[in-house]
């Protein structure tokens, strides 16, 4: 099938979804992108000087990547073969090859061959490509909602150009509503109108996704005689319970938690209670959250404070006990608290460190001052003689005793910072140690 023929009208296109009739049908009805498709971008200039290139395309479901796609195809003159990585199989790349071979061949005509959800590809499914993307039978582009660097096999990626896919913005969804409305093959015999109301409610329910934009529309304009003016009451009844873009596990989650954890490490409460909300407006875990908390108050916040620890953990608590609602509003009171708290990475800092180190010597020894010596045998092979019991000594603290293997010289990995509680133990630990250093 050429790729003409993949864009002609049928007579049964008018029981297509709406998002599947406004499908562009030129680059220049391609709307969002802008970064990618501008006059004089890479990918423009590609498509218009026709040196197709392998390529994967990455962003959120619903912005286009399939249309795009088929428009490289129709631009280029070249043969579509489309398959979903979810479907297919390895009996079905075989045909895709063949065929792509025989347009080759036969017609000397080009084939983009384009695998949707290729991250669902295993190793071998994916490296089946790389023969026929290295000796041109195919342009290979792939579609992913997941990130390339982990789902797509090396050797595959090495053969790709990534292209990151943007969601929506505000902009792109007024076009795309536009034209929607005005099309002869969108909505345009039914002379709707859509409030401002509704538009930014429509706008608000399809974070992002084009198709979910125009999904929403269409079942909107099924409530309303031609003519009329879709309202935001209307929109409500449509838009209400639709689900956020939140794919947990995936990147937009992983991206999320960070932004999220940064922003209670950055000591700005107000962006720590969006992203906290926002990931449970996607359906987030609470949970998920209270034992990122825990870890951010160690990691972040430490003996600066050492009171984040356990109001996490009491959070943690609460949610686990009562649930929604209290559980969040502990949440969020904890994530507060932690992100205007005095902040030091000083106890992750050395942790690291001491691991590190610990990974790179020898097991050494136990000093034999340091073994406990429960039994007379152990007493008698010396376990624990000459041990000095620190409450025994002035201000409970043995000056000058080792506590390393013998074998290693003294570390001081932590380092208190000069904020919250550390001050404190920063001057504790400097007497400590010129103590240490004077009886040395």
């Amino acid at each position: 099938m050429s790729a003409a023929d993949l864009f002609s009208s049928t007579d049964d296109e008018r029981f297509q979804p709406l998002a599947a009739r406004l499908r562009p049908q030129q680059l220049a009805d391609y709307i969002g992108q802008t970064h990618l498709l501008a006059k004089g971008k890479a990918l423009r200039t590609s498509i218009e000087q026709g040196s197709l290139h392998s390529m994967i395309f990455w962003g959120p479901p619903g912005i286009g990547k399939t249309s795009l796609a088929k428009l490289l195809a129709a631009e280029s003159q070249a043969d579509f073969i489309a398959i979903s990585a979810v479907l297919a199989g390895v009996k079905d790349i075989r045909a895709a090859v063949s065929q792509a071979e025989q347009n080759l061949r036969m017609y000397n005509r080009k084939t983009i061959l384009f695998v949707d959800e290729v991250h669902r590809f295993n190793k071998s499914q994916q490296d089946a490509f790389l023969p026929y993307v290295e000796d041109g039978t195919f342009t290979f582009v792939g579609a992913t909602t997941e990130n390339p660097s982990f789902e797509v096999n090396n050797a595959l990626l090495s053969r790709c150009r990534v292209y990151i896919l943007k969601a929506f913005n505000e902009s792109d969804f007024s076009a795309l509503i536009q034209r929607a409305l005005s099309s002869e093959k969108g909505l345009a015999k039914r002379q709707l109108k859509l409030s401002d109301e509704a538009t930014n409610l429509l706008v608000a329910a399809a974070d992002g996704d084009a198709r979910r934009c125009l999904n929403l529309l269409e079942i909107s304009a099924d409530l309303v005689e031609d003519g009329a003016t879709i309202t935001e009451e209307i929109m409500q009844q449509v838009a209400v319970g639709s689900v956020r873009r939140f794919d947990k596990g995936g990147d937009v989650f992983y991206e999320q938690i960070s932004a999220l954890h940064k922003s209670v490490r950055g000591s700005d409460p107000d962006a720590t209670l969006y992203w906290f909300a926002r990931m449970l407006d996607g359906g987030c875990d609470p949970l998920y959250i209270a034992r990122r908390a825990v870890r951010m108050a160690s990691e972040d916040i430490g003996n600066a404070d050492p009171r984040a620890l356990p109001l996490a953990l009491n959070a943690w608590d609460v949610q686990e006990r009562l649930g929604s609602p209290e559980g969040e509003l502990a949440l969020a009171q904890a994530l507060v608290y932690m992100a205007v708290a005095a902040k030091s990475n000083a106890v992750y800092r050395a942790y690291n460190d001491a691991r590190a180190a610990v990974a790179q010597l020898p097991s050494f020894e136990v000093p034999m001052h340091l073994r406990n010596a429960p039994t007379k045998l152990m007493k008698n092979l010396d376990y624990g003689k000459d041990y000095r019991y620190a409450h025994n000594e002035e201000g409970a603290f043995a000056a000058g005793e080792r506590y390393f293997p013998d074998e290693m010289e003294v570390v001081h990995w932590y380092q208190p910072v000069d904020r919250g509680l550390e001050i404190q133990i920063a001057e504790k630990l400097a007497k400590l140690r010129a103590r240490n250093k004077n009886e040395g």
